[in-house]
Parts: C-alpha cells; sequence; structure tokens
C-alpha cells in the first residue's frame, strides 16, 4: 500500500510499504478515509523527538472504515465508519479506569526512553516516533488498530469526513484544555495559538460558558478563523502581550490560560532569540516562551492548561510566579476516548463544526506538499488532510 513516511529530518515521502495485518485478538483494520497533519508532527519533521526509523509512517488523526475485525473485537465490526482516538488505550489498567487515557500501562511496548527522560511512560500514539511505540501512523492506505473496542468511536450518519477526523485530536486536545481549566459561566480565558488545538479550545471554552476567549496567535487568516468562532483576536507581533491582556481583563489576567503551541513556540525580542539559539545547540529541548507568558498573563488562583507538546527541559521556567500566584498548573496528552463520543453527539446535534479547520484537502500523493504549506504556513494552510482515494 501506498504510505507518508518519514525519511530524515524536513524530508517526507510517499512509498509502498506492506499492509498491516491483524495482531492481536483484540485488533481491527481500518482503511483510512481522511488524516490530518498536525502542529506536533512538526517536532518529527524538525528532529526534536528522537527514536524516528526512515520509513516510519507518519499521522495520528483520522476517520476511516473499519474492513476486519480480530475474534475478540465486540463493539466494532465491518463496514462501520469510525473516528480513532490518536492514543492508543488499553481500556483495563489503572490509568484507563480513571479516564486517564493517554497515561495507559499498557499500550506503549518501548517503554524505557520516556522511563529515563520523564520516570514513568505514557500510552502509545500513531505515528509519534518509537518513544512512544513506533505504531504505524495514518498517512496510509490502512491502519492497525490496537483495542479497536476502546479506541474506535462511530461516526454518526450525519457528520462528514471533514468534521469526524478532527474528533480523532484536534476537538478532544481542545476541549480538555478547557475542562482542566475548569471553564465556567464568566471566565475569561485566553488561548496561546491558534492552530486547531487552540481554534478548538477556544471553540470549547465558549461551549463552556466563557464570557470572553481572547485567541493570540500572529497569522491573520488563524486571527479571523477565532474571530468567526467568537474569540476576540490578539496579534502578538503587534501588541505587548502581557500588557494588552492586563489591560482587556481590568489588571485582573485571564481565569484560564490555555497554552496550546508547544516546544516550538515562535515570539519576538531577546528572549525569543535566547531561545532559539539554546534550542539550536541543544541546551534545551523546548522553547518556552508561550508558556512563561500564559504562566506570568495568568490572574492570581487561576489555572494555567498546558496542551502544546514539550519533550523534555524548558529553561527560565517561572516557578517564582506560579508558586506566589497561586496558579493550578494541568496538562497531559488528550485522554480522548472520554471525550469523543461527547464530541461525535455535539457534531451530530450541530453544537461542533470542526470542518473550517480542513483548508487544504489533498490527495495523499501530495503529501510532501501538504507538509510543506502546513510547516510553512502557505497559502492559509491551518490544517491539510489526505484523503488516499483521491490518488
Amino acid at each position: 500500500m501506498r504510505a507518508l513516511c518519514w525519511t530524515g529530518v524536513n524530508e517526507v515521502s510517499v512509498e509502498d510499504v506492506p499492509e498491516p495485518r491483524l495482531l492481536n485478538r483484540q485488533d481491527a483494520l481500518v482503511k483510512v478515509t481522511a488524516s490530518s497533519v498536525c502542529g506536533s508532527d512538526l517536532h518529527l519533521l524538525d528532529g526534536y523527538v528522537p527514536a524516528m526509523l526512515a520509513g516510519d509512517v507518519l499521522g495520528h488523526e483520522f476517520v476511516g472504515e473499519v474492513v476486519e475485525v480480530g475474534p475478540d473485537v465486540r463493539e466494532r465490526r465491518p463496514g462501520e465508519r469510525v473516528t480513532v482516538c490518536s492514543i492508543i488505550g488499553c481500556g483495563r489498567c489503572h490509568y484507563c479506569r480513571e479516564g486517564l487515557w493517554s497515561l495507559c500501562d499498557n499500550t506503549n511496548p518501548n517503554p524505557g526512553f520516556q522511563e529515563k527522560l520523564n520516570g514513568h511512560a505514557s500510552a502509545g500514539i500513531f505515528g509519534y516516533s518509537h518513544a512512544m511505540g513506533g505504531f504505524a501512523g495514518s498517512h496510509a492506505e490502512y491502519v492497525r488498530v490496537p483495542y479497536a473496542d476502546v479506541n474506535a468511536f462511530p461516526v454518526p450518519e450525519n457528520v462528514p469526513d471533514a468534521s469526524a477526523v478532527f474528533a480523532s485530536d484536534a476537538v478532544p486536545t481542545g476541549w480538555m484544555g478547557a475542562d482542566l481549566g475548569q471553564v465556567g459561566p464568566g471566565d475569561v480565558v485566553a488561548v496561546w495559538g491558534c492552530g486547531g488545538v487552540g481554534q478548538m479550545a477556544a471553540l470549547a471554552s465558549l461551549r463552556m460558558g466563557a464570557d470572553r476567549v481572547i485567541a493570540i496567535d500572529r497569522f491573520p487568516e488563524r486571527l479571523d478563523m477565532a474571530a468567526a468562532l467568537g474569540a476576540d483576536p490578539l496579534d502578538y507581533e503587534h501588541t505587548d502581550v502581557l500588557d494588552a491582556l492586563k489591560e482587556l481583563t481590568g489588571g485582573r489576567g485571564p481565569d484560564v490560560c490555555i497554552e496550546a503551541v508547544g516546544m516550538e513556540c515562535h515570539g519576538t525580542g531577546a528572549q525569543y532569540a535566547y531561545d532559539r539559539a539554546k534550542q539550536a545547540v541543544r541546551l534545551q529541548t523546548d522553547r518556552g516562551l508561550s508558556l512563561r507568558q500564559a504562566i506570568q498573563a495568568c490572574r492570581k488562583g487561576g489555572t494555567v492548561s498546558v496542551l502544546g507538546v514539550y519533550l523534555g527541559l524548558v529553561d527560565k521556567f517561572p516557578m517564582g510566579a506560579l508558586m506566589n500566584k497561586g496558579l493550578t498548573l494541568r496538562s497531559g496528552q488528550q485522554h480522548g476516548q472520554r471525550y469523543i463520543p461527547i464530541i461525535l453527539d455535539r457534531m451530530s446535534k450541530g453544537e461542533i463544526d470542526a470542518s473550517p479547520l480542513l483548508t487544504h484537502p489533498m490527495s495523499l500523493e501530495d503529501g510532501p506538499k501538504g507538509y510543506e504549506l502546513f510547516k510553512e504556513k502557505l497559502d492559509g494552510c491551518v490544517r491539510a488532510v489526505f484523503q488516499p482515494s483521491r490518488s
């Protein structure tokens, strides 16, 4: 079959790879109908996430049709259209039972790397390096889905692939950010980053009753998209973010700050230049400008919710501000199995439409071009989505 593979730093190509097959009794095979790029993929492309091997299939955000199931699969059936969570859970360990699916004990067969770096390993993730399990990704014609009963979710007939594909990752990640922040009526929420996850965090905050959402980015088309959702756009290249947030909140600061950028954040000024230089020579693994701003901006006693992917170490972390302002810091990879059924139901009722994120539908064969558009933010690209049937 054809698949989009990582072949080196900033190099991807579409290649012929073996078709997957059922390996375990709880597996399913899914024929991919749509698979989206994601901002966290750029960390793989740029070489900041180790344990990638040439030929690894990329992609973790997808929708498709079940074509085969193992003998112990009870809930899924061939012919069913499903959204598959990007994070793989087992459904049985302590963390899955507690709803902390991205912390699953059983789905990452390569725990050693994370145990050395973080103390413990988290769950497996489709297409996200051998440190996250080495699972083949979704930018392919077919994908093997482990523990299919708990990781694949039936899509309502009236929800198109253009929206359902983002129920795999972007929407539940954004929803979790607002949920971790316990956003409620009357809150003011600031969101750093207006990519797919940031857009959905803004939408989720509004759906949870936030009085005001301030969306921070530098690309006009992304700020316009956030404004269309009902957020107030803030361009950090033309405004001092900390001063603006104080002014917009009467000097108090946002109640909830959601960081949806991660380890390669862009910024301005000397601090950003410092971060770039240290990361370039590997004196730090992650650039933390947006995270620092979120902590400094948040009101006393507020909550900072971190959705952006971080790998290791951030320099100049403002621990003093976190402690002395009494902030709550919450984070994690998305616990999608907790949110996806709710999201698909809301999509079916017309309460969530994620399809505006899909700015560039493309064939799988055009995958390298799609990543170029996405990485360089060309042609207003928010998300490129690959549809193997177009090839």
